[in-house]
């Protein structure tokens, strides 16, 4: 009899973290590597979100909290909602989780049944796919081709829904291509949704605050208020505050939801840390001065590195809206050969050889379900950018 349950049989380990991992053992060898696949901000947490937590341990905030989070937080992220997309949420309809992945992980554990569909959009974040398997779930993607900037359209929407079809994923702006929508682009895929009123959508806002150009990301509700009683906003602290070791995610949704969550979340983790709830109060509440800052950085590195990217022979990169991330097509590369032999046969060859020969880490496109790619992100300083780019400019004019 196996040890380990069958279950496990219906994932992968996750691709970013392996390659992540694998840098940093070649980087401890001594070797000379830049790492560009984990996608977590280079910026530290701000002063006034560590002192909160600072303040909480000495106040003795040290103890065990709602399982929901506090009422203190949940008020906090129901204020948020309204602040910045008018979606109205009670304290009863706010669920505070151990990262944003906890939260897809309760709602895909509470709520789909073995046979249910999941729409996923792709390029997707490399974990929708396997929580949505591990919950019995079957995927169902649907390619969002690069020439209509990587963003779903309402017909394949559409063409992609069946009888067995429970939720569809948006994530706006997108890990990993940077896409993000606008109302004017959701509003007909609202329109399809309004047609099947058995399907839930699942809205995935962490990138939210990291937009460029005075774009600004709208997530679904807020275009269409008649699917808030079947639909999850999630957002968090990770990305906008630079608070991904925190490891606070939340959610609104209907309260009977929020409840199967919660009774879920009751009997694996319980509350998130009291101390990051403490943090997460202070950031969601207090100044927003730094996230104008980052934003600026990062939209210097966006259009260096998309233009380092483009001069590179048989890659083209689009410059996305959002996030902190660029997904380059490699397709021009496909067939050629390194200078120590490797052949590119695909997405991963590339990136696989990138690392051996050049020692910059990045990630391949079918870790999205996105052959023919890779990601890169640009959440690191720009000196490493602009080597790292270097290298894979040089790595590409010496392919034959």
């Amino acid at each position: 009899m196996s040890l380990i349950a069958d279950r496990l049989n219906r994932i992968s380990p996750s691709p970013t973290m392996a390659i992540t991992a694998k840098a940093r053992a070649l980087k401890a060898e001594g070797k000379d590597i830049i790492g560009l696949s984990a996608g977590e901000p280079d910026f530290d947490t701000p002063a006034h979100i560590k002192q909160a937590a600072i303040d909480a341990i000495n106040a003795g905030d040290t103890k065990y909290t709602d399982v929901s989070g506090t009422m203190a937080l949940r008020q906090a992220v129901a204020a948020k909602f309204k602040r910045d997309s008018g979606i109205e949420y009670s304290p009863q309809e706010i669920i505070v989780s151990t990262g944003g992945k906890q939260v897809i992980f309760n709602a895909m554990l509470a709520t789909v049944q073995a046979g249910d569909e999941v729409i996923i959009p792709t390029p997707c974040w490399v974990s929708y796919p396997d929580i949505v398997q591990l919950a019995e779930g079957t995927p169902v993607f649907v390619p969002c081709a690069q020439n209509n900037g990587f963003k779903l359209r309402a017909e394949d929407l559409e063409a992609a829904i069946t009888p067995k079809t429970k939720w569809v994923f948006l994530n706006s702006p997108n890990n990993p291509s940077g896409a993000a929508y606008s109302a004017e682009e959701l509003r007909p895929i609202c329109d399809v949704l309004l047609k099947h009123p058995q399907i839930w959508v699942f809205s995935d806002d962490i990138y939210e605050k990291l937009a460029y150009d005075g774009f600004r990301p709208a997530t679904i509700v807020e275009v269409e208020p008649a699917l808030k009683s079947r639909a999850i906003t999630m957002n968090g602290c990770s990305k906008a505050y630079a608070m991904t070791g925190w490891r606070i995610g939340f959610c609104g949704a209907p309260a009977e939801l929020i409840k199967a969550m919660d009774k879920l979340q009751g009997q694996s983790t319980s509350n998130t840390s009291s101390i990051s709830q403490a943090a997460a109060v202070a950031a969601l509440n207090g100044p927003e001065d730094m996230l104008g800052e980052m934003v600026a950085v990062y939209k210097t590195r966006r259009d260096l590195v998309a233009a380092m990217l483009n001069q590179a022979p048989g890659l083209s990169c689009a410059t996305p809206e959002g996030a902190f991330y660029v997904f380059p097509s490699m397709q021009g590369c496909i067939g050629k050969t390194t200078p120590k032999g490797k052949k590119i046969e695909n997405d991963e060859d590339f990136v696989i050889a990138l690392l051996d020969e050049q020692g910059v880490a990045a990630v391949h496109g079918s870790a999205f379900i996105y052959p023919g790619h890779f990601r890169i992100s640009y959440a690191t300083s720009t000196e490493a950018l602009t080597e790292a780019c270097t290298r894979i400019q040089k790595f590409c004019a010496a392919l034959t």
